[in-house]
């Protein structure tokens, strides 16, 4: 079975920073950070257990920055969302599982291009 690692994006650290240093602050900043903690483990077990985004509909901004070829999102609580990507590792026994963002709903919407109702 391969190892599979988890790296955040220097994005992704950014964002996991501030709420680690608002968590004891604030319970919803604290209610992310726990969700993303638990489904980094998840994902640690099972890669593939985010919803696969279409090709087609992965933002250009990745596909351009990251030279990715498959995207999966990770619902959390408050409508944010954690993106990430599969890779290989630097050896054949290895998955990286590769944070891009971690974002609210607002920020995630813009990204993706979905209308306001």
């Amino acid at each position: 079975m391969k190892k599979i690692r988890v790296i955040l994006s220097s994005d992704a650290k950014e964002v996991y920073n501030h709420l680690k240093e608002e968590a004891p602050k604030s319970k919803t900043e604290r209610t992310i950070l726990n969700a993303i903690t638990k489904k980094i483990e998840i994902i640690k077990s099972n890669p593939h257990y985010g919803d696969p985004i279409a090709k087609s509909l992965i933002p250009r901004e990745y596909l351009d920055k990251y030279e990715i070829t498959n995207l999966f999102r990770v619902e959390l609580p408050n409508y944010w969302r954690m993106l990430y990507t599969l890779k290989d590792g630097d050896t054949k026994c290895e998955i990286i599982a590769f944070v891009l963002d971690l974002l609210d709903h607002s920020v995630y919407n813009k990204k993706f291009r979905y209308a306001r109702k």
